[in-house]
């Protein structure tokens, strides 16, 4: 069963193999039907595992071993070829997909990715302007508003917008007596306290913000920060890699956009609404025929 299993992953990992329009160079290695594997052959497909798989192909032993993997493949592939299972209509389709997602890929990559590139001064500079990023948060400073329901809580929200101040609401209406008359201020909360579930969320919020309602058993918390001790800031070498990441995704979301929408000047695009809102969602292949067998033969709930 192991073996199987290995022999199914080294399809998988060589499957970058064609031996038609393979130019033939080196001495060949072995000869299956009228095809060579020839040491380009193996040089290619070896370099395509990855380090860790190429490390079980090491000397004398290890290259015959890897070259019989080759034979196996190329004589599975003779034998489909030979079955006409390369003229199927979903064979061809699967190729054709490939081939439209290959060429997609390295056209993205000739103009998008090799043109988005974040240089060291870029990364540096992010840090220095957005240093607060990357300060943890040692403690914060949280108001409330406790009411009854939802439809109170949206009320209340509905009056925040329009100017009511959040301490006065407070004082008047929230359900939390002690905090209300304190204008809705529960004070500080530091990192590793038992904190209730509004305030966990309302880290995420920024000075002065006001997030949407959150229930809990008492009812549903309007909640304000009104202040956060931050602690110091992470060294730029432990955060390099992340700023890197988030800027190189920008450049190549906006070079990706702007590029994208050159093209379609010259491919325009036309959406047919109707039938694209008559397309019936979630479907499924038409059910094989039924046995005439008992009710356990019959499809179980499909996974998602």
């Amino acid at each position: 069963m192991k073996k199987m299993v290995w022999f199914v992953f080294l399809i998988a990992a060589l499957s970058a193999c064609s031996k038609k329009a393979v130019e033939q160079k080196g001495p060949f290695l072995a000869k299956v039907g009228t095809s060579q594997i020839t040491q380009a052959d193996f040089n290619r497909e070896f370099q395509s595992l990855p380090d860790y798989a190429r490390q079980m192909f090491q000397g004398a032993a290890g290259k015959e071993k890897f070259l019989d993997e080759i034979v196996k493949k190329e004589v599975l592939y003779q034998e489909a070829i030979k079955k006409g299972m390369d003229k199927s209509p979903d064979f061809i389709r699967k190729v054709e997909d490939f081939k439209k997602l290959t060429l997609v890929s390295e056209l993205l990559e000739k103009e998008i990715m090799s043109g988005a590139k974040v240089t060291d001064q870029e990364i540096r500079e992010y840090y220095d302007k957005h240093k607060q990023e990357f300060a943890a948060t040692n403690q914060i400073r949280v108001s409330h508003i406790l009411v009854k329901t939802e439809a109170e809580a949206d009320k209340v929200i509905e009056r925040l917008k329009k100017g009511d101040k959040f301490d006065e609401i407070a004082k008047k209406e929230s359900l939390d007596r002690v905090s209300g008359q304190k204008g809705g201020d529960l004070g500080y909360f530091s990192r590793g306290q038992q904190v209730p579930d509004f305030v966990r969320a309302a880290a995420a919020l920024k000075v002065g913000e006001i997030g949407k309602p959150v229930k809990s058993e008492d009812g549903y918390h309007i909640v304000m920060v009104t202040d956060k001790k931050m602690g110091p800031v992470i060294e730029f070498d432990r955060v390099k890699d992340m700023i890197s990441q988030k800027l190189s995704g920008e450049k190549q979301k906006e070079a990706f956009d702007k590029y994208l929408a050159e093209l379609k000047k010259n491919y325009p695009v036309e959406i047919n609404k109707e039938a694209l809102q008559n397309l019936p969602l979630n479907q499924e292949k038409p059910e094989k025929t039924q046995s005439a067998e008992p009710s356990e033969s019959k499809e179980g709930p499909k996974k998602k």
